[in-house]
């Protein structure tokens, strides 16, 4: 594999000139109405993995972004990574022959829950692609209405459909926008697949992923987002290490919120009734007509009651 070497530098002035429902539908257009019959049974929320999966293995039960067929153009070859831009952090060469020994969602270097708190985080990821682009006002405005932060991991595609609302997001205080990637893939360094979807091939595709929409978010907003969550959630322990190598922490889970906004109302509040101190919460806010924003409404007043606080991940540390 060719080693290359990337220009050292922070990501810093440059850089501020610069986390998944449906996704990967074969049909393309907004998310505006409910979403086609999935001929597969509702899956209960399954435990989230407590060891990291082997490679070799593939990723089996419902998928926990999307569960849905891959994209028809990410079924090309992915094209040629284009050279690295100015600011972009410098990457450890031995890592262009690293073999990857971990694959799955909690492989070593995923943070999946906060460290030394009581809060619950709430993440919610913005996939983008098609018929995954849509925006739940309902969800943000019952966060809204109850004064409940929440971290947002926005995919470029979704960005690029959505600059308005994705502006006022990112000027409320109450929101922390995070890195969902760039075509919404899961990271390997050797093309790894994740329920159907093919993942990177190569460190360069791994930077690419990442950087693509670092880049974009730190423009628009000033800041160099702290936090990545790849397509599906899936990586190999070598592409964790090339994320933090370039600045940002890899961002899981420990509570499965709506399995890729597929979960009904019920399913979401039953899930997130199962949150304790420390948890972060997987959700989506591109599926208007998914049962996430309802489930949500449920469940917040109660927890709330119970005495639950909620933070968003950059006030804490990850675990």
């Amino acid at each position: 594999m060719q080693r290359r070497r990337f220009l050292a530098t922070s990501v810093s002035a440059a850089l501020l000139l610069t986390g998944c429902g449906r996704w990967l539908r074969d049909d393309a257009g907004p998310d505006t109405a409910a979403p086609p019959e999935d001929p597969r049974p509702t899956p209960e929320p399954p435990e989230a993995p407590e060891a990291p999966s082997v490679v070799g293995e593939e990723p089996t039960g419902e998928q926990p972004d999307d569960g849905v067929a891959e994209d028809p153009e990410l079924e090309t070859e992915a094209p040629e990574p284009e050279p690295p831009e100015p600011g972009t952090p410098e990457v450890d060469p031995a890592l262009y022959d690293a073999i990857p020994t971990e694959w799955g969602e909690a492989v070593t270097g995923v943070g999946r829950r906060l460290a030394g708190t009581s809060a619950i985080a709430l993440t919610f990821d913005a996939c983008g692609g098609p018929n995954g682009s849509g925006y739940d006002a309902a969800l943000i405005g019952h966060l809204r209405h109850l004064d409940v932060p929440a971290t947002l991991f926005v995919n470029e595609r979704w960005l690029d459909a959505n600059p308005a609302v994705f502006a006022e997001l990112a000027d409320d205080p109450l929101f922390e926008i995070a890195n969902h990637g760039t075509r919404h893939r899961p990271l390997s360094v050797d093309g790894r697949s994740a329920y159907g979807i093919t993942g990177t091939g190569s460190v360069d595709e791994v930077i690419d992923e990442v950087m693509g929409c670092q880049r974009r978010l730190t423009e628009l907003t000033g800041t160099a987002p702290r936090f990545f969550r790849s397509g599906t959630a899936y990586y190999d322990d070598v592409a964790v290490r090339v994320v933090h190598e370039l600045g940002l922490e890899v961002a899981g889970y420990s509570v499965l919120g709506d399995a890729g906004a597929t979960f009904s109302a019920a399913q979401v509040r039953d899930a997130l009734l199962g949150a304790g101190p420390g948890d972060i919460a997987l959700l989506h806010m591109n599926h208007p007509a998914s049962g996430t924003a309802e489930g949500v409404a449920a469940t917040l007043p109660t927890l709330l009651d119970r005495g639950a606080t909620f933070t968003t991940l950059g006030d804490h540390e990850l675990a």
